[in-house]
């Protein structure tokens, strides 16, 4: 019964970090065609964000100790460079395609798995990477000679190699755990990823030369005006905060798989919410490419091979069973003792790698 809850506990957490994830750009780029330069937006976002978490940055003081590099990885990739390549990318190419194109993410790592793990990668994933590139062919209308801008095509790439960092440094917990060690707290990884990232912006962004009064003002969405310190709230708040936290406690419930899974409507919400906010159509031929997208990213991403645990757990117990097999022809019953003391000595330590 509580298993069943904290899934659904979970389900429901994901589909929450999707929402708030997916809105981030329908609310950075009114702000953006207001005046506001895309860097000055990501700094106001992620400077803003981590004022929010500092609390819990102190909190888990102890990772700068031991995760210098953890922390500056997470922070250089998943918090700033992400965030520069996407909301530079919407400054040029619709929400959705941008979202779209960042959603090649799970079939690059594939690319990470195959040629840097030099792991092999199963059918089903190489078909999921094909479904995408093919997907997002539709997507740029490529039959057109590359409608979109191109280098809005490029930022929005360089958002999916970001987040491809992002996955292989998030990955670094459940490697932790299979060796037996404590993994780094996945929010105070955060709260010091959005630190480190405000610090890098802030000497990228220059947020000295910002127009502030710009803040003061309204932002048009598709005809109405907006209050911009409202969208910069929902930008903070909800699109970063509230959206990391919920995704990283949806990952704790139920698993990365999973929750990554769910996370891929993030593209459906976020391209919904331009089309109705922004007024962002896409053409039948784009919609269905992204749905071929998001098809193939979700098969890339639960076909991605698992690091090889096998003899980690198996060998000790098929080592034990035999004895207790040999030893329960001379004497049964103090095989049985002894084999089961032995077997439970040893599959404590594998089973405390799988959780």
């Amino acid at each position: 019964m509580h298993a069943s809850q904290g899934r659904s506990a979970g389900l429901g957490l994901a589909l929450a970090s999707a929402f708030a994830f997916g809105g981030s750009g329908v609310a950075a780029k009114p702000l953006i065609e207001a005046g506001l330069d895309p860097l000055h937006v990501v700094w106001l976002r992620v400077a803003g964000a981590a004022l929010v978490m500092l609390p819990v940055a102190w909190r888990h003081r102890d990772l700068v100790r031991s995760r210098p590099v953890l922390l500056v990885g997470f922070g250089l990739l998943a918090v700033a460079g992400l965030q520069a390549c996407y909301f530079a990318a919407i400054s040029r190419i619709p929400v959705g395609v941008a979202l779209l194109v960042e959603y090649l993410a799970p079939a690059l790592v594939l690319g990470w798995v195959r040629f840097v793990q030099r792991r092999p990668v199963t059918r089903a994933a190489a078909v999921g990477v094909v479904l995408a590139v093919g997907g997002l062919a539709c997507v740029v209308e490529v039959w057109s000679g590359l409608s979109f801008d191109a280098v809005g095509l490029l930022l929005a790439l360089g958002a999916a190699c970001c987040q491809v960092g992002y996955f292989v440094l998030s990955d670094q917990g459940s490697q932790d755990s299979a060796a037996g060690a404590e993994p780094p707290h996945p929010v105070g990884v955060i709260a010091y990823g959005l630190l480190i990232g405000a610090v890098v912006l802030t000497v990228i962004a220059r947020p000295w030369g910002m127009d502030w009064s710009l803040l003061g003002g309204s932002a048009a969405m598709n005809g109405t005006d907006a209050p911009a310190w409202l969208l910069l709230v929902w930008i903070v708040l909800l699109a970063t905060v509230i959206a990391y936290v919920t995704g990283v406690i949806s990952v704790r419930l139920l698993s990365p798989a999973v929750a990554g899974v769910v996370a891929c409507l993030e593209a459906v919400i976020a391209t919904v919410l331009a089309w109705v906010l922004l007024g962002e159509h896409l053409s039948a031929p784009q919609l269905i490419g992204g749905s071929v997208v998001l098809i193939g990213a979700f098969i890339a991403q639960s076909s991605t091979p698992k690091a090889p645990s096998g003899p980690v757990a198996s060998g000790p117990g098929e080592a034990h069973a035999e004895e207790r097999s040999q030893g329960a022809h001379a004497d049964r019953g103090e095989a049985r003792g002894g084999g089961r003391a032995a077997a439970a000595e040893e599959e404590l330590p594998a089973e405390r790698a799988a959780t």
